[in-house]
This record gives C-alpha cells, structure tokens and sequence, in this order.
C-alpha cells in the first residue's frame, strides 16, 4: 500500500495535503497549527506516542478517504481570495456566533460549581480571555490584514513587502497566544471530560469547548499554514 506520510513529513504539510488528519492528530494532541511547522516524529517523540501506531492510522485513514470519492476542498490550490473568503464565512462567523453565546453558560456553571470545583474559576478567566483576544482578532484581520494580504498580491512593492511581513508575525503571535490558552482549557478539563455527576449545562460547556477548540485550530492551520506562508514566499 502506498504510504504517502512518513516520520520525517511536516505536520502542518500532512494537514494541508489531507485536511482530515487534523481529526487524527487531535486525538493524540498533535498541534498542526502554530506548532505544526515541524516534521512528525518531532511531536512523537516529544510526547512519548506510539510512532508505528499513528503513521499507520495515519496512511490508512487517508487511502480510505480517496477510495470513497470524499470531497475534499483543495485549500493550497485555492486563490488567496477565495481561502480568505472561506475563513470568513466558516471560522470567523463561527466565533462571532459561538462566543456571544456560550458566554452566559461559561459564567453560569463558575457560579454554580466554582466553589467547589476551583478550576472552573480559571476556566471562565481563560474562556473570556480568548473570546476578547479572538473578536479583536478577527476584526483587525477582516478590516485591515487580509485587505493587506490581496494588495500585495496586486502590488508586491517592497514597502508593501514590509508592511505585510510584519502583519503575518503579529498575526502569528495572536495565534499562539489563542493556541496557549486552549491546550490549558483542554489540561484543566481533562480533556474536556465532566465529573459524572455533572449537570446538563455543565456538560454543554465542555462539549462546545471541546468544538471551539476544534474549529479554532482548524481556522489557525490555514491561515498560518496556508495563507501566511503563501502570502510572504517571495518569486
């Protein structure tokens, strides 16, 4: 069988090559987004992980989506406009409908359980940190990063070089910063799993966590991974 993905491949190249990986690497907390620029058996080892185990899934997973004729958006053929287009619709309306609206429930499970359950205090610090750092995030990208992004396309002037390199960093860093405050909320929560006797709401939190964290580094992986890197490759 055909084994297009070894050790040495890039983690943030197998995502972009095969969007689903980023389901398999989840599971073994793999970062594919702002540490995905590294090859594979760096993160295994790292972690300790079962190296034959998850190049095996890996290949196998990827042969058995090409014989079921899975759609696959092709994001690295994708113009720049149409990814920036994509991240917009998908991720970025995700996060200004999901944060306005698991707020109460993040606030509501502290007061109720927090006593008691102290990291839930730390959790509600950290969910509203992100939900500050990523609504002025995704405002600043929308009116000004991505604009800067497709004019350099049309005018690569190397003031516009400048401007843009320095923009991708500063988006870069952001992007950490969220990264950072998600794998906490995923360590504290072990790993998004409730206490049995846990509530309806209780359990609610977690679980939309557990798909913020989800969508968010999906939404990282092709900005950094993708958009960035093609936006500053020099001809």
């Amino acid at each position: 069988m055909n084994q297009p993905f070894n050790e040495l491949s890039k983690i943030s190249e197998i995502v972009t090559e095969f969007p689903k990986a980023s389901d398999l690497f989840k599971t073994y907390r793999i970062d594919f987004c702002c540490g995905g620029n590294r090859p594979l058996i760096d993160a295994i080892e790292e972690k300790n992980l079962p190296k034959d185990e998850i190049l095996t899934k890996l290949n196998t997973l990827y042969q058995e989506t090409k014989l079921s004729n899975e759609v696959v958006i092709d994001f690295k053929e994708a113009s720049s406009s149409d990814l920036i287009d994509h991240i917009i619709s998908k991720h970025h309306r995700f996060l200004n409908e999901e944060l306005p609206q698991l707020s109460p429930y993040v606030t509501k499970v502290m007061r109720v359980h927090g006593e008691t359950q102290p990291h839930l205090v730390r959790l509600h610090k950290l969910f509203f940190d992100l939900k500050t750092e990523l609504e002025q995030h995704t405002w600043k990208e929308e009116s000004v990063d991505f604009k800067l992004i497709l004019e350099y396309e049309k005018n690569p002037t190397e003031e516009n070089y400048k401007k843009l390199s320095k923009v991708v960093n500063e988006l870069e860093n952001e992007h950490s910063s969220a990264g950072d405050i998600l794998k906490e909320l995923r360590e504290i929560t072990n790993d998004y799993t409730p206490p049995m006797e846990a509530c309806g709401t209780y359990r609610l939190v977690y679980q939309r966590l557990e798909a913020l964290e989800a969508d968010t580094f999906q939404h990282i992986h092709l900005e950094n991974n993708i958009l960035f890197k093609r936006a500053i490759v020099r001809a």
